[in-house]
């Protein structure tokens, strides 16, 4: 069955020192083919997929408990590692010290 709501799992960073401060600007990492952007053209790719993306579909239902590799993941971006960084359509840090 498909729901008829979607929940989303969003990446984003920071360059604030105070990531709770309210004036912080957080920026999101673009997946190459996970919704996101609805003014971007849907990704297909067939008969393949981005396997990331579509982890990131099922993480939704889900605790990040329950999604170890999210935490990994998101470590592997904040230290900017190309593997990882790689996986993704954009990184918001590109040329600039990391989140």
């Amino acid at each position: 069955s498909i729901t008829k709501e979607r929940t989303e799992v969003i990446l984003q960073g920071t360059s604030s020192l105070d990531p709770n401060d309210p004036s912080a600007v957080w920026e999101e990492y673009d997946f190459k083919c996970k919704p996101g952007d609805l003014s971007r053209r849907p990704c297909f790719i067939s008969p393949y997929h981005y396997r990331l993306d579509w982890l990131m579909w099922f993480a939704a239902f889900q605790t990040y408990e329950q999604n170890e590799w999210i935490i990994h993941l998101a470590g592997k971006l904040l230290a900017q590692e190309e593997e990882a960084l790689s996986l993704m359509a954009s990184n918001p840090f590109a040329g600039r010290e990391p989140p």
